[in-house]
Formats: structure tokens, C-alpha cells, sequence
């Protein structure tokens, strides 16, 4: 199946990984990049939509149809922001976007949202952004989407030559080989994030949450 696909967050490390899978890709017809700012990426498939609120898609909503992938790499994180504001910034703000591509692109389109270890979705968490987050996953579960699934990555090893590798990334990457092998669990690559999501959107998976096993198992396929 050639997928078309919408990716956010692509001005940020993980979202630009992803994106840069997608364009690699064989299977991707078409990718489209909704941003706040340039991703700094050129391709013949790519094409970029610039919108500055995520919370009131109106503006470009007509153009949001024809696809059949969402890869939602748009996050914040939790540190300084009370549960309210932060869950305004996860939870509303990423149901009101998927809740808009299935108005607007029926139940055919399967919805990949980049979640984190330690993501609880029982509620019963201590971790603010582990219950935000896992309330969020089981929310997008319920939609109505052809199929949803909740990635929890780790560590995620950069990919060479992108632009929005996180510095501390850069410093501690030397040690990846050595965890990788200590803690395989929570030790996974920014390559295989993408390649996992590439999968599921065309092949599905049998469980609706992939931790990393689940998500390096699908990139060496």
C-alpha cells in the first residue's frame, strides 16, 4: 500500500527522523509536514503547511484530506508547566488534531503518536506526564481511526547528518553501544522509530502499544 502521510513535529529531533525515514521510503507517495517554522528539508514528495496554532486547524483544514498516516511527533515537555497547562499542550491539543484527520479523511487512516517509556495509562502514575500521556494514548485508541498506535520509545540513538539532534544526544552518544547491550529495553534508534512506524502504517501489528522491543523488532523487518 503507498501511503500518504502527515507528519508533525518535524522541526524537532524525533519528528525530523521520522520525516527523514519517510523520504527514503519507497512506500511513501507523498509527505506532508505541518510545522510552526521551515523544516529546513527539501524533497519531490515533501510538501509543508506553516501554521502556528495547533489548537484552531480551521485555517487550513481543506487541505488536511487524502491521506491515510498520521506520524504525530509534536510534543512538549512537562518540565515548568503545571498539569493543566501541560495537558492542554498533550492531551487536548493531540486529540482536537486527530479527531480533525478523521473528519476530515474518514476511518482509513491509521494514527502513530509518539508517546514515551514509562508512560502509564492507568491513571495511577505519580509522574504527571506519564498519566497526561497515557490518557491521551488511550483517548486516540477509542477514536474510530482504521487502526492506532501508541510508540514508547527510550533512548533513541540519533540519526547522522540531521539538523535537530538535541545536544546532550551528541555528548552521551558514545555510550549507546554499552546500554544498548545492559538495558536493550530502553535502548532503541531514531532510524528504527521511524522505520516501525512505516511498518504498521502499511502492515498493522498486533498489539496497539509498542515499547522498544516491539518497535526494533519492526525496523530489522
Amino acid at each position: 500500500m503507498k501511503l500518504r502521510v502527515i507528519i508533525t513535529g518535524a522541526t524537532g529531533m524525533v519528528g525530523e527522523g521520522v520525516l527523514h525515514e519517510c523520504l527514503q521510503h519507497p512506500g511513501v507517495e507523498q509527505v506532508l509536514s505541518i510545522s510552526r517554522r521551515p523544516s529546513g528539508h527539501t524533497h519531490p514528495r515533501l510538501r509543508e503547511i506553516l501554521h502556528e496554532n495547533f489548537l484552531d486547524l480551521a485555517p487550513i483544514a481543506d487541505q488536511l484530506t487524502g491521506y491515510n498516516a498520521c506520524f504525530f511527533c509534536l510534543g512538549v515537555s512537562s518540565l515548568g508547566l503545571k498539569e493543566a497547562e501541560y495537558s492542554r499542550l498533550t492531551y487536548d491539543l493531540t486529540l482536537y488534531f486527530a479527531r480533525t484527520l478523521l473528519a476530515r479523511n474518514g476511518p482509513d487512516l491509521t494514527f502513530c503518536y509518539v508517546s514515551g517509556a514509562g508512560t502509564d495509562g492507568t491513571g495511577k502514575s505519580r509522574q504527571m506526564w506519564a498519566r497526561v500521556k497515557g490518557r491521551t494514548e488511550n483517548e486516540l485508541r477509542d477514536l474510530g481511526f482504521l487502526a492506532a498506535y501508541m510508540f514508547r520509545p527510550g533512548f533513541l540513538r540519533p540519526t547522522p547528518g540531521l539538523c535537530n539532534t538535541l545536544s546532550y544526544y551528541r555528548y552521551i552518544g558514545w555510550l549507546y553501544p554499552a546500554m544498548r547491550r545492559l538495558a536493550p529495553r530502553y535502548f532503541g534508534t531514531l532510524a528504527g522509530l521511524g522505520q516501525a512506524m512505516l511498518s504498521v502504517a502499511q502492515r498493522g501489528y498486533p498489539r496497539p502499544v509498542l515499547e522498544v522491543p516491539d518497535i526494533e523488532r519492526l525496523a530489522r523487518q
